[in-house]
């Protein structure tokens, strides 16, 4: 495998047999059996688009494209954060976003449409565009998201129609709301617009001929995309060749009860498959037992894709998931793995509903199984609803570089599977791997992580590939420890020489330097010819002993007759810091860029920006490591800024609470409003400070309980169930929160609660007498933004 990604592809595919007993892999190559096809749908996907669909990948422009999709709700973010959470799911990776269009945010009474400040969906993916970023709008007309209704205003919901139908009744409702859709986005929708897809309805599963009325619903609205896409999971019978079937990845999630173990539909992610349906997401809003949903074979003239791998998870009343970075980054490595051709991402940016409309969430008030937060949706997603980044965005954004770099050829590989597969999915002996090859080189990935139950330390694995021309031999005796989430590059010519193998994960290409980075606890070590000069931080070494440290990584020089190269290995202590940075400005794969920063960073107009409450300290490679040079945008700011705490006192006792507040069997009730104003104790925040120019307030609780509110002159703006985590709340998108005399009315939890909590809440629940409640810190901190010139582009 070349570095060029756009040299020609060999279009073959690969076969395995494993050894349990040796730890032996081998791989043997095989070309691909079928050719490759061209859905239906692709007749009408207009060639002035770019974009062009195969049984194998999606093309853009001609040329093969692994897309990856963030999901963001752009009236569940103020729209003064949409630039800065844009710029930085662009900086994680993300060339897609993806975003519910949802009714009921729009229409709540009949009659006119709010197409006004948050709600101004086609400056949203006007913004989108402007910064190189294409758009899925996901257009219903129901879309679940957790909002009341599935998203119907309630006059919709409450019309005597048979919903999401062919119904001309039905349709009489849906097509003036397509109609007023059409009149904002049409501008940006069709030919050379930023629109690449538009998804119709959402977990429909027995209704074909509607999805298709709905496309042509939209077209005639003036809603064009290049194609039209759909959710597959759950057996979901779609048109054929209509629309792009879609699928999930969730490796937990909120939708079963709160006594129920990890689910076999959640465990079944972490194993690398060639099965794409799931039968348990959404199976509880159909009011169906997921054993029972029988699956559908994927539509084979589609290129396996996803729209919703989960990018964190919803905190439902009854079970409060907390995805660790690590178990969400191993789910979308296990699907890439598997022949994935799209990662989307369900959500990548969190949020919060809309303020002054109380009661748009999911809740078993209104008829749905689960009862969501009033307002936060905050999702645990990479950027959360505050604007924060989650562990999850410096795990993804590793695997996205290597998209970047590399997809164009991954998209065209095959995934290829051992004969002694897991026994999926309670097996957790088995190491799970697969290979994508063209023949002549790939990439080698191993996806051993899951949360709950803990995978042992594999050891003496060895992984033989045998190509047409050669057999690659990948390490001898190595031990895979718990958490390895790796893709091993193996043939892979870098300066006229060629790279064996390494035992450190692809992430991008610098210039001429080919840059990975190594697994926690996984010396790294080469495959390299005997004709070569190596040389490790300076030093000439014998090839074949050649080493670099897992924790500190360094770098490798290669000379050789043919050429020279050079191999720079982030050590495992530093991957959370890295960032590859491609400027939009200098084209579709832009400048790119390697830099080492602890905090939020983007690229715009070639310039780095960085978020912090203090001077970052940013370093660019530039066959070394060089600090970057930055200035506060504000400088008044910049004097300001900083974390403080932030003191306060109990005006009122907690009382208190009950073990339970009704729900319905094992899914507990959240408690109503009059119980948590009667039992809930009230704590008193001294100065939280104001909105300032060039400042962002962010106000950091660590507490524990069962719910929590933050008041307003006694109204209730914010809310949050308790998971064991910290609440980050984005102070300047609250009207009225600053000063002193602001509330945290915080609900004790009982210590028989049944709800489902993560462990180490758990086991801080276990050691309270009787009832949980505290306020154990409150910080408040003023972050501004710091820029650089920009730095020499490779």
């Amino acid at each position: 495998m070349r570095l060029d990604p756009s040299s020609t592809p060999v279009d073959e595919e690969c076969s395995m047999t494993t050894s349990a007993d040796t730890g032996l892999v081998r791989v043997v190559h095989e070309p691909w059996r079928t050719s490759a096809e061209e859905p239906l749908l692709q007749a009408d996907v207009p060639s002035t688009s770019g974009i062009s669909i195969s049984s194998r990948c999606i093309s853009r422009d001609g040329r093969p494209w692994i897309p990856v999709s963030g999901e963001i709700h752009y009236s569940r973010v103020p729209r003064r954060r949409w630039r800065e959470t844009l710029l930085l799911m662009r900086s994680g990776g993300i060339d897609v976003v993806s975003c519910y269009v949802i009714w009921l945010h729009h229409q709540p009474e009949q009659g006119a449409v709010d197409f006004d400040g948050d709600l101004d969906v086609a400056a949203f993916v006007e913004l989108c565009a402007e910064l190189g970023l294409g758009v899925v709008l996901r257009l219903g007309p129901w879309v679940h998201g957790e909002v009341r209704n599935g998203g119907f205003p309630d006059w919709v919901q409450h019309a005597p129609v048979r919903h999401r139908t062919d119904d001309p009744g039905y349709l009489d409702l849906v097509e003036p709301w397509f109609e007023a859709l059409g009149e904002q986005l049409g501008r940006v929708c069709g030919q050379g617009g930023p629109v690449l897809a538009i998804q119709l309805e959402n977990e429909l599963y027995d209704q074909p001929d509607h999805l298709v009325t709905l496309r042509d619903l939209a077209r005639s609205a003036g809603l064009l995309a290049p194609f039209y896409t759909a959710t597959a999971w759950g057996g979901a019978d779609l048109p054929p060749g209509q629309v792009f079937p879609l699928y999930s990845g969730y490796g937990d999630g909120f939708w079963v009860d709160a006594d129920a173990p990890w689910d076999a539909t959640f465990r079944q992610h972490y194993f690398m498959s060639t099965t794409w349906d799931d039968p348990g997401v959404g199976a509880d809003v159909r009011g169906v037992d997921a054993t029972t949903v029988e699956g559908r074979e994927r539509d084979a003239t589609f290129p396996p894709a996803t729209c919703e791998l989960g990018g964190g998870m919803a905190t439902t009343y009854h079970r409060r998931i907390v995805p660790s970075g690590e178990d969400i980054a191993a789910v979308a490595h296990a699907k890439l793995a598997s022949g994935s051709a799209w990662q989307g991402y369900y959500m990548f940016a969190g949020g919060t509903n809309p303020r002054g409309r109380t009661g748009f969430q999911e809740s078993q008030d209104t008829g749905y199984p689960n009862d969501l937060p009033m307002f936060d949706y905050d999702f645990h997603a990479a950027i959360g609803s505050a604007g924060q980044l989650a562990p999850s965005h410096a795990a993804l954004r590793r695997q996205h570089a290597f998209l970047r770099a590399f997809g164009p050829r991954i998209a065209t590989m095959p995934a290829s599977f051992p004969d002694l597969l897991p026994a999926i999915p309670f097996d957790s002996s088995t190491l799970r791997w697969t290979v994508r090859s063209d023949g002549s080189g790939g990439v080698l990935f191993i996806n051993w992580h899951q949360p709950h139950v803990p995978l042992p330390t594999r050891t003496g694995v060895s992984f033989e590939i045998v190509l047409p021309e050669r057999t690659v031999h990948v390490g001898a005796d190595l031990a895979v420890p718990r958490g390895t989430i790796a893709h091993w590059p193996f043939g892979i010519e870098i300066g006229g020489i060629l790279l064996g193998w390494a035992t450190a994960s692809l992430l991008t290409i610098v210039g001429s330097t080919l840059v990975l980075v190594a697994e926690r606890d996984i010396d790294v070590s080469f495959g390299l010819p005997g004709d070569v000069t190596v040389l490790v931080d300076g030093l000439e070494v014998d090839g074949a002993a050649a080493r670099i440290g897992s924790a500190a990584g360094g770098l490798l020089r290669l000379r050789s007759a043919h050429g020279s190269a050079s191999v720079l290995v982030i050590g495992s202590r530093d991957a959370h810091r890295v960032w590859v940075l491609e400027d939009e400005d200098e084209g579709r794969d832009g400048g790119r860029r390697l830099v080492l920063c602890d905090e939020p960073l983007w690229t715009e107009g070639g310039a780095l920006s960085v978020r912090a409450p203090s001077p970052p300290s940013p370093r660019v490679w530039q066959d070394a490591w060089i600090p970057v040079p930055v200035q506060p945008e504000n400088a008044a700011a910049a004097r300001r800024a900083g974390s403080i705490p932030v003191a306060g006192s109990w005006r009122r006792a907690a009382a208190d609470p009950l073990q339970r507040y009704g729900g319905r069997a094992a899914r507990p009730a959240v408690p109503g409003a009059e119980q948590i104003a009667e039992r809930a104790g009230v704590w008193v925040l001294d100065d939280v400070g104001a909105a300032s120019e060039g400042l962002r307030r962010t106000l950091r609780i660590d507490w524990a309980g069962d719910v929590a509110e933050l008041l307003v002159e006694g109204v209730c703006v914010a809310d949050r169930f308790w998971d064991g985590t910290p609440w980050h709340i984005d102070l300047d998108a609250i009207d009225g929160a600053s000063g002193a005399g602001l509330e945290l009315r915080v609900l004790p939890l009982h210590k028989d609660t049944d709800v489902w909590l993560p462990e180490p809440a758990r086991a801080r629940l276990r050691a309270a007498d009787s009832a949980l409640v505290s306020i154990d810190a409150v910080t408040l901190t003023e972050s501004t933004v710091w820029r650089a010139a920009p730095p020499p582009v490779h």
